[in-house]
């Protein structure tokens, strides 16, 4: 298997595609031949001496000082090991591997003036799975993100360390044990790399930190917010609801896609629901809750975010995003400012706030499942209530997700602090927004799955009424791996399992083999 890459093709299937299944990277045959014809045109101006922002002059505050001939690959030497002072936890494998396909596919483009060896090694690391170890903390967003790049380009000069990991989504791989790059290059037949002008500043000249974070959360925000309309359907039948709110001649009146796809999931999923045609009649409540009749609205208005904050990443996918941007066909070059994260600080920081509604609604329904009070189930759904507490603390579980969200869903990007002696004096923090997204996804990927949980324990005392088609295959997928609640057991293992089934898509999926979803 294989994926080719030329700085302009690039999508989140296919990001999905090479997270999941390794393929071999290459470069297209046109893109050799533009990074080529930009990497002639810097050592044709290097040899004239001319004056260029961080080429052969020094970096940021330091622009104005100019650097001789023999001193600029020293220059460029010098820059990565000052630039690589990040702090806190490292970024998890996934993240980094994909760091390295994204700047890649940018200098893949031709406007860098990279070396193609330089930019082989790149993809020999990738190929191998040469991994480096990048601390999560210490971009501001500005000029990319040039502390986390600094460190994986440290990696590619051999004076750091790196994990070898092939499977990168196992939740084990962060935990790889680490060796040296200069160790890991030989052991695959790989050099470590010697800069010349303007390498390291095309290396870490990027937005590819927080890029990577947006299109792994994109991605799986996609497929969440479709198990959010399963784990809703489920609670609906659990809570014997109307499924009158979801009559499309309601949604065609105010007619946002999102809430019209919604819709159409939620009658998808609950056709032919023997729980449903059991109240159709004599039933005294006259409407749902928000959280049963509103999901069409407030799912569908993420649905449109999530949409949205998608098609803001997968431009950046394919944008050159450093500085100074090569125009070989016209042999100029601008100093710019296409590294700067405002686009994606902003869509960032809305994704998380979409995201974190997502789960506000599902921990309501939560609640309304559990509470005991108007919807004809046990208290906490428990058998024999009293002696066993049920579910009682996963609410607690989900309401304490909630909260956190609401702290990190105050947006990054509202925020500056000047860097580089005022040169860069307003940074995007779009790094900081990216990670606490993330946390935000993980946040609501387990909300979700409490909401599953519980809501198949919900049906457990309907039966023998089944559920609707898509419900059904919901429900037996989490009873073939968790079983009724009829004792009070550990739940931080039925959470385990139900988030097991969240995070392999396995719900999704088998819901998706008869129901088809938007």
């Amino acid at each position: 298997m294989k994926l080719v890459i030329d700085g302009r093709s690039l999508t989140l299937d296919k990001i999905d595609f090479f997270l999941r299944e390794n393929p071999i990277v290459e470069l297209s045959a046109h893109a050799k031949k533009k990074v080529i014809a930009a990497r002639k045109l810097v050592d044709d101006w290097v040899e004239k001496g001319e004056t260029i922002y961080g080429v052969t002059t020094g970096f940021g505050g330091f622009s104005s000082v100019k650097i001789s001939k023999e001193d600029i690959e020293q220059l460029q030497e010098n820059l990565i090991i000052s630039h690589t002072a990040g702090v806190g936890e490292n970024l998890p494998p996934f993240i980094v591997k994909l760091m390295m396909l994204l700047r890649a596919n940018a200098l893949a483009s031709g406007f860098s003036g990279i070396k193609l060896d330089t930019l082989r090694l790149l993809l020999g690391m990738m190929n191998s799975n040469i991994i480096p170890v990048i601390p999560s903390q210490g971009s501001v967003g500005a000029s990319g993100d040039l502390a986390p790049l600094a460190h994986l380009v440290l990696a590619m000069i051999g004076k750091s360390d790196v994990q070898i990991v092939k499977n990168v989504l196992d939740e084990k791989a962060a935990l790889t044990k680490q060796i040296s790059s200069a160790k890991a290059l030989k052991q695959f037949g790989l050099s470590p790399v010697k800069l010349a002008a303007k390498e390291g500043l095309a290396l870490i000249n990027g937005t590819q930190m927080m890029t990577a974070f947006g299109a792994y959360i994109c991605i799986e925000a996609k497929k969440l917010i479709k198990l959010a309309d399963v784990s809703g359907a489920l609670s609906h039948e659990a809570l014997r609801s109307t499924d009158k709110a979801y009559d499309l001649r309601v949604h065609y009146l105010r007619p946002y896609p999102g809430q019209i796809a919604t819709a159409k999931n939620m009658l998808a999923l609950l056709k032919n629901s023997e729980i449903r045609n059991s109240h159709l009649t004599n039933d005294p409540r006259v409407q749902d809750s928000y959280s049963i009749r509103c999901i069409p609205q407030v799912h569908g208005a993420s649905r449109d975010a999530i949409d949205y904050v998608c098609s803001r990443i997968e431009i950046e996918l394919n944008s050159v995003n450093d500085n100074p941007i090569i125009f070989p066909d016209d042999k100029d070059y601008i100093s710019s400012g296409n590294f700067h994260g405002q686009p994606l600080a902003l869509p960032l920081d809305f994704l998380a706030i979409a995201l974190s509604e997502i789960a506000d609604i599902a921990e309501r329904r939560i609640d309304r499942l559990t509470n005991g009070s108007s919807e004809k189930l046990p208290k906490f759904l428990a058998k024999d209530g009293g002696l066993n507490s049920g579910y009682m603390i996963a609410q607690y579980t989900a309401a304490a997700l909630v909260s956190e969200n609401k702290v990190l869903s105050h947006p990054a990007s509202v925020d500056s602090i000047p860097t580089s002696a005022g040169k860069e004096d307003l940074n995007s923090m779009g790094s900081i927004s990216a990670r606490k997204c993330h946390q935000v996804l993980k946040n609501v990927q387990t909300v979700i799955a409490i909401e599953l949980l519980l809501a198949a324990q919900g049906v457990d005392f309907l039966k023998p009424l089944k559920c609707g088609v898509g419900t059904n295959i919901a429900y037996s997928t989490i009873r073939k791996k968790i079983p009724t609640l009829k004792n009070d057991r550990i739940l931080y293992d039925d959470t385990k399992r139900i988030l097991g089934l969240v995070y392999s898509g396995k719900i999704l999926n088998e819901v998706e083999r008869i129901v088809k979803l938007i």
